[in-house]
């Protein structure tokens, strides 16, 4: 259980609980469930340890349950990510370097009331064959929503909206305390997951973290155009390379506004007021603005002249319209920062134009920069500011391997170079004596030990054909996935979406991915005149409460030297339980990175610690022969 967090006029902070909430979403749609997705896998079950009466049909699986609410006469379409190195067809079958089950989902849906499209990451027509090859073939449809309606006031219906981080498919389902070895055959039944292993293991499983959240309101209506956008532009490829198949084409998609019970936005400049779920004078409403990276390859709807382009923000290439609002949501929000910001990441890299080495790696998002030129702007005005940033232990896979090496290479050019501006700045400053990189930025991972019990010890093996397994069976620990795609500025703003901070993500011409930006306007620094304890403030101390087993008073002040110097004792000392032989409790789950920072900024491994516990694969990485657009 997770402590309570208080707000401000005595509120207390509520946790969601995700897959119940879109579970029980889902259930009580009346007209449409339009879902897209990275990976979508049927057999996993959306409700498992329920925290309210399950409704008729909350225990079938995700794929029962859509083909159970197509019967009703409920519209569910479902865009998924076409891996083209996935196959099913007669005698020729392979599950596909990513393994999303796509082919799986799709023949399960097949000859049902589910309209299931698999759809390619296909580059724009106007490039050349040999571009159009390369994106076809190294990138991906990334975006996960979740769109449906839902109660309104009286007897109408609303468009409500679930983005983030979160796919519907297998090893996503978690909770705070994210279990190794406990309850495998019960909540974790016929769900485990562990890509680090070669085999299905009696534990660890691979514990996931990730953010998601609940979008009601105007943005809702933009994430269902993003949806209509998309959905047109893979229905004329289908069309296209099945010329007979069309009876499904555009006419899938519900006409909202002929159906006069469910509200949308009329035209005009006000016309969004009609679907707002909040007044302004609600002290409680938020701001909400959607974001994406995605191309004009990817959808139907972008102006085709380029003034009409430039009008929507969005970026021209040749032959290309591009929208890099992601990018663009992040950097302005780092500019505006003022006290701290908090990051959790799947990835982090980029910058690389100012690498100590590989300047032409190609990664060139402004993130990280921006980050540590925010950090010694402060340092150089003597004012507090402190940057967080939690990221997976490595990323998924085995840690060994080419790919997963590479990307640790790039995200440790990244911190080197980060370090390394902020220990000029400091130098300059002249605070060398009293200040260090580490008091200002600082990288974390998160980590889980379990104690062994009479249930969970029956259920671990030594197994002989891995010894990565047999180590961390013996040790009884495993990372924490860090899948989150987020950032907290201030406790006043907060983004949350399906990118990741790296170029595939946030180029814009490569992964598509969609994002959300928000704020509680009654909940602001320059409204408060003091520290805003809103909903926002409520997230981001409900997640240190999970990931550093208590709530300090200094968690409270996150810009305060005593603060991030506190965070650092408890995450310092979790990883020497972490990777210590005997099997301690651990205070939460926060760990520092295991790296070392020297008072200049340069970046090595800890003594030691060359190589991650139990899996191997060295922490900083190495470089590799892998095309540097598949891993950065």
């Amino acid at each position: 259980m997770l402590p309570e967090i208080l707000l401000d006029g005595g509120k207390i902070f509520q946790q969601g609980q995700c897959w119940e909430e879109i579970c029980h979403a889902m259930l009580e749609a009346h007209h449409l469930i339009y879902i897209i997705g990275w990976s979508i896998f049927h057999p996993v079950k959306l409700l498992r340890e329920p925290t309210k009466p399950v409704p008729a049909g909350g225990e079938l699986s995700l794929g029962e349950l859509l083909k159970y609410k197509s019967e009703e006469g409920v519209r569910v379409l479902m865009l998924i990510w076409d891996d083209k190195t996935s196959h099913d067809r007669l005698l020729f079958k392979t599950e596909g370097v990513m393994q999303t089950h796509d082919e799986e989902t799709r023949k399960f849906f097949k000859h049902s009331g589910v309209h299931c499209v698999l759809s390619p990451r296909y580059a724009s027509n106007k490039l050349s064959i040999f571009k159009q090859q390369v994106v076809g073939t190294l990138f991906t449809h990334h975006q996960k929503c979740v769109l449906l309606d839902t109660q309104a006031p009286g007897n109408n219906r609303k468009i409500t909206a679930f983005i983030g981080g979160l796919d519907l498919c297998d090893g996503r389902y978690d909770t705070p305390e994210h279990r190794l070895f406990s309850d495998l055959d019960t909540v974790f039944s016929n769900d485990f997951h562990n890509p680090t292993f070669p085999s299905r293991a009696r534990g660890p499983r691979q514990p996931w973290h990730d953010l998601h959240c609940k979008v009601e309101g105007p943005a809702a209506y933009d994430i269902m155009t993003n949806f209509e956008q998309r959905w047109r532009k893979a229905a004329k490829w289908r069309d296209f390379r099945l010329k007979k198949v069309t009876h499904w084409h555009e006419d899938a998609l519900i006409r909202l506004d002929r159906i006069s019970w469910i509200i949308t936005p009329s035209s005009g400049p006000t016309g969004d007021h009609a679907v707002r779920v909040t007044t302004e004078e609600d002290p409680e409403t938020w701001h909400v603005q959607v974001f994406r990276s995605i191309d004009s390859g990817s959808v139907r709807g972008f102006p085709k002249l380029v003034q009409d382009a430039e009008a929507q923000n969005l970026v021209c290439g040749k032959n290309l319209k591009i929208d890099r609002s992601i990018h663009a949501a992040y950097v302005k929000a780092i500019r505006s920062a003022q006290h701290f910001i908090y990051i959790e990441n799947q990835y982090f890299l980029g910058s690389a134009y100012h690498w100590p080495s590989y300047k032409n790696a190609g990664a060139d998002n402004l993130i990280p920069m921006e980050l540590a030129l925010k950090i010694s702007s402060k340092i150089s005005a003597n004012e507090h500011f402190r940057v967080y940033i939690v990221v997976p232990m490595w990323p998924e896979g085995v840690p060994t391997s080419a790919s997963v090496q590479e990307i640790l290479f790039w995200q440790g050019q990244t911190m080197s170079m980060m370090y390394q501006i902020i220990g000029q700045a400091i130098h300059k400053a002249g605070l060398s004596d009293t200040h260090h990189p580490q008091d200002y930025l600082n990288f974390y991972c998160l980590g889980k030990r379990e104690a062994s019990s009479t249930e969970s010890s029956a259920q671990t093996s030594n197994s002989s054909e891995n010894r990565a397994l047999g180590l961390a069976q013996k040790f009884r620990r495993f990372m924490i996935y860090v899948h989150a795609k987020g950032m907290i500025v201030d406790d006043e703003y907060v983004l949350i979406g399906s990118a990741n901070i790296n170029q595939r993500s946030l180029d814009g011409s490569r992964d598509t991915e969609i994002a959300m930006g928000a704020y509680q306007p009654s909940y602001t620094w320059s409204g408060k005149k003091t520290h805003p304890h809103g909903q926002v403030y409520g997230y981001r101390m409900s997640l240190w409460a999970e990931h550093l087993g208590t709530l300090e008073d200094s968690f409270c002040q996150p810009e305060s030297l005593e603060c991030i110097r506190q965070v650092n004792s408890i995450a310092k000392n979790n990883w020497q339980i972490y990777a210590a032989d005997e099997n301690k409790e651990m205070t939460g789950h926060l760990m520092q990175y295991p790296i070392q920072v020297s008072k200049n900024g340069n970046v090595s491994t800890l003594p030691g610690h060359e190589c991650f516990p139990d899996v191997g694969g060295k922490v900083l990485g190495s470089p590799t022969n892998l095309p540097d657009a598949l891993t950065t």
